[in-house]
């Protein structure tokens, strides 16, 4: 096995400790990777909040990272020792179902194995993420990190970027239509700033009045303010796509008012269950969808996009020491708009 160094859960805090980590010895089609920046996620937080150590399963957090290949396996013909590479939240599939051989392997039939807390698929083992320097992953799950990204603002568009993305691309997204992201944190600035590259008129709807500056700053076209009644009747039926960020629970039922004829709301933000008034889909023939993560098809396409049209995330980027640190803001939504940790104090 190999060694690396890392930040495991400790289930009787709550917080994050430094500790040795082990990896898997290479695969044929494996690859050693140098983790140098991973950002932090809110599916990181919820983690370890639900985290109590007692079944026994390790818990490293971290699903979104960029680093520099270091070693490969003998079958390998795509990377070569110091390629920039970038990694996300998925890392194995089983290839063969129908969503997998579409290139949805995010959609995985068995269950795609993620980047922590999954399942290996050959020895059973539980995956562990990259709040540590190093990480061994199968090749297919890896991707060229395109020249020109900056390395540390890139890392959250493995996640982030490419959650947004996925609906944005299979809707249809471009020039002529008209998209309003509600909520702008991690998710939405990333979707504002896609939406826009991609031609469409962007606008942002919040309940923060402070936001429509950031708006704008992100090139966003109008801001809505949600606590507005007057603001949300002049919107309604205005947008094709809303692509709905908002992580807490709420009434979809404003959103979906926004919506023009035939237009879809996609719900991003929150993933526990909803109540719909069928109403609110039914006047205007209105859809209802959501996405999560991408397939390898579609975050390579989402990272040459985001290459060619100079996107990468907003980030605060803090030494690892200071990820308990990251993780304490994160729950206060203390930061704009992604917390990215640089792991080089782990060397």
């Amino acid at each position: 096995m190999r060694t690396t160094t890392g930040w495991r859960a400790d289930g009787s805090t709550g917080t994050l400790r430094r500790t040795p980590l082990r990896r898997r010895e290479l695969r044929p089609d494996d690859l050693a990777v140098r983790i140098d920046y991973c950002g932090v996620c809110h599916s990181d937080l919820h983690a370890l909040r639900q985290y109590d150590g007692a079944a026994g399963q390790p818990l490293v957090p971290g699903h979104e990272f960029t680093g520099v290949v270091t070693e490969t396996g003998p079958a390998v013909t795509r990377f070569s020792p110091g390629d920039p590479v970038a990694v996300g939240n998925i890392v194995d599939s089983c290839g063969e179902c129908p969503m997998c051989r579409a290139g949805q392997e995010n959609f995985c039939h068995a269950f795609p194995t993620l980047t922590y807390g999954g399942t290996d698929r050959m020895d059973g083992s539980t995956t562990l993420g990259g709040f540590s320097r190093e990480y061994v992953v199968r090749d297919r799950f890896a991707y060229p990190l395109p020249p020109g990204l900056d390395p540390a603002a890139a890392a959250p568009l493995l996640c982030a970027g490419v959650t947004v993305w996925e609906p944005l691309h299979s809707l249809g997204v471009g020039p002529g239509s008209r998209v309003a992201v509600a909520g702008l944190g991690g998710l939405g600035h990333l979707a504002v700033k896609m939406a826009v590259a991609l031609g469409a008129t962007t606008s942002v709807i919040s309940r923060s009045p402070a936001k429509a500056a950031d708006a704008r700053r992100l090139g966003a076209h109008a801001f809505v303010l949600s606590t507005d009644p007057e603001q949300l009747a002049q919107a309604r039926d205005t947008f094709d796509v809303v692509i709905d960020t908002v992580s807490t629970p709420h009434d979809l039922g404003p959103y979906l008012r926004l919506v023009a004829m035939d237009g879809t709301l996609s719900s991003l933000g929150h993933l526990g269950p909803v109540t719909v008034e069928t109403m609110d889909l039914l006047l205007g023939r209105k859809r209802l969808s959501s996405a999560g993560s991408g397939g390898r098809p579609a975050t390579a396409a989402m990272l040459d996009f985001c290459a060619a049209n100079g996107i990468t995330a907003d980030i605060e980027v803090l030494p690892s020491a200071r990820v308990n640190e990251a993780l304490d803001r994160l729950g206060r939504n203390d930061v704009r708009y992604r917390f990215v940790l640089d792991l080089s104090d782990l060397n």
